[in-house]
């Protein structure tokens, strides 16, 4: 069990508030009935901070520490972090694991100073799926509120719910019940690892820019020169303003530029609407479609293929298989074999 801190370990402040303060160990001394699983956990307090603080580097040492673990043999790896970038942070470990064993990561909504933190049950449930023969082979998984999420499809709906995290597309994969993992279905694509590979001397810079109603482009087109990768989260289906074409077909011809859609559930479409700025429109001008993937995920996924060195045909086809449209295996790059010693 991994802490990287988060409300899941926060305590007060002498100056008000709370901050991460708890460390891995004292997380589950929180959860006396884990004493009864019959697991045996290690604690490792990685990171404390707030979920808006963890970085992409934090994220690329994660994995590693997790490759190396999962060579030593543990059974799985749970990880407890802020739920604030859950949805994204858990994307790019499952984007980064080669390995069978579940990466199962989870948070709180409550801190433990509330009456009703929900962060030991939580606890509980992800130590559970963790350790569940039917999580092996699932990459990384996210359990909040006894509900088990993939990480590709997982979205925080809510700022304050406990009821947060949800799949619009596709619904859960599974459930803690009765102390048990239970999968109910899978994702129909299966695994997608990207290779191993050197990280590049800097790192790549993807900006991630959402549509509004009479946004002028000026914005985004001084973006578009700054960046290696850009993620354009649409109106709708996949539409933006027509002044925008200009800026993104000239982005398009040098950069890769996806296009998400902002309202986070249902897929951009390819073939529909044909007006200026509309998704055909804009595909045929060299954007990448998406299709179910969320722009914040999008833009995980864009921002590790460009470290990986991924061209932009192997982006395409990428971004294809990920998308949950197509029923060809698209994904360009073998399922990557785990170092072993």
């Amino acid at each position: 069990m991994i802490g990287l801190g988060g409300t899941i370990a926060m305590t007060s402040t002498a100056a008000g508030g709370v901050a991460p303060t708890l460390s891995a160990r004292q997380l589950l001394e929180a959860v006396p009935t884990l004493a009864g699983l019959g697991v045996e956990i290690d604690a490792l307090t990685f990171r404390t901070r707030p979920g808006a603080s963890l970085t992409m580097d934090d994220l690329t040492a994660l994995a590693n520490l997790i490759a190396k673990e999962c060579d030593a043999g543990v059974s799985g790896v749970v990880v407890t972090q802020g739920t604030d970038t859950i949805e994204e942070t858990a994307y790019a470990l499952d984007l980064l694991h080669p390995h069978s064993q579940p990466i199962v990561v989870t948070g709180a909504m409550r801190n433990p100073t509330l009456a009703g933190a929900d962060g030991p049950a939580n606890l509980l449930a992800a130590v559970q799926v963790a350790a569940s023969p039917a999580a092996r082979e699932a990459g990384c998984l996210v359990v909040l509120a006894d509900e088990i999420h993939a990480a590709r499809r997982v979205r925080k709906t809510h700022a304050t719910s406990t009821a947060t995290f949800a799949s619009p597309d596709g619904g859960p994969l599974g459930y803690v019940i009765e102390s048990r993992a239970h999968m109910v279905n899978r994702l129909r694509a299966g695994r997608q690892v990207l290779p191993a590979s050197q990280p590049p001397p800097t790192a790549p810079s993807v900006v991630l820019y959402t549509a509004t109603l009479g946004d002028s482009g000026k914005a985004i087109q001084a973006l578009a020169g700054e960046v290696d990768g850009l993620v354009v989260a649409g109106f709708g289906v996949g539409h933006v303003p027509e002044s925008w074409l200009p800026v993104l077909t000239d982005a398009a011809g040098r950069i890769p530029v996806v296009l998400a859609s902002r309202t986070g559930a249902e897929a951009t479409l390819a073939s529909t609407y044909g007006f200026p700025g509309s998704e055909r429109d804009l595909l045929g001008r060299g954007l990448i479609g998406c299709g179910l993937l969320h722009p914040y995920k999008a833009r995980i996924l864009l921002h590790l293929a460009l470290a990986a060195g991924a061209n932009r045909e192997q982006i395409a086809a990428a971004f294809a298989a990920a998308s949950g449209l197509t029923q060809a295996n698209t994904w360009p790059w073998p399922h990557r074999q785990p170092h072993r010693e």
